[in-house]
């Protein structure tokens, strides 16, 4: 009888080794802004093959989707992608919008949709202040202009067929201002 005990603790303590590993693997895998980030500045594209340029952009952009809403708005603040971006070609900044804009732009909409009306008044408020500070601004050199048009259409895409209709009327001064201020560009 004490053999079979000892087999079952021996089995269950199996069993918690395993659960344990595999909940470690998931969260020391799971991305994360910092991780990100870090990944970012330990691979940098300068003097690299195609190959391996493909490899790293793809691996940003599969971590990058991996992020939640708000983490990926912390990366956006922190303005930690802007250089890895500047550094693609303008056929690669294509490929890793559209890896990355459908996914960002679902989870930019069910926030919207979750915020209280109070909260999308200040996020309209705060951005529109942005907005305008910027209009008439030239945009970046840099920045390749069927890029652009590409986000502002899938955003808007995402916008007309995923928002509510509360979100869509709280949200009308911030596309007007929008269409200003691609007007002067």
């Amino acid at each position: 009888m004490r053999t079979l005990w000892a087999k079952a603790v021996v089995f269950l303590a199996a069993i918690w080794l395993v659960a344990g590993g595999v909940i470690w693997w998931a969260r020391t895998t799971k991305p994360t802004p910092e991780r990100l980030a870090a990944y970012i500045e330990n691979h940098s594209l300068d003097g690299k093959s195609p190959a391996t340029r493909e490899r790293t952009i793809d691996s940003v952009a599969d971590q990058l989707n991996g992020l939640s809403y708000d983490q990926r708005r912390q990366i956006r603040g922190g303005r930690k992608l802007d250089h890895f971006f500047r550094a693609l070609t303008p056929e690669e900044q294509r490929r890793f919008l559209d890896r990355t804009l459908p996914t960002g732009f679902k989870q930019m909409m069910e926030a919207f949709n979750k915020m209280t009306p109070e909260q999308r008044r200040k996020f309209v408020e705060k951005t529109l202040a942005d907005m305008k500070k910027q209009e008439g601004e030239e945009r970046p050199p840099d920045v390749d202009d069927k890029n652009v048009e590409k986000i502002i259409s899938e955003g808007l895409k995402s916008f007309y067929s995923d928002a509510s209709a509360e979100v869509k009327m709280d949200f009308a001064p911030l596309i007007e201002q929008m269409q200003k201020n691609l007007q002067w560009r």
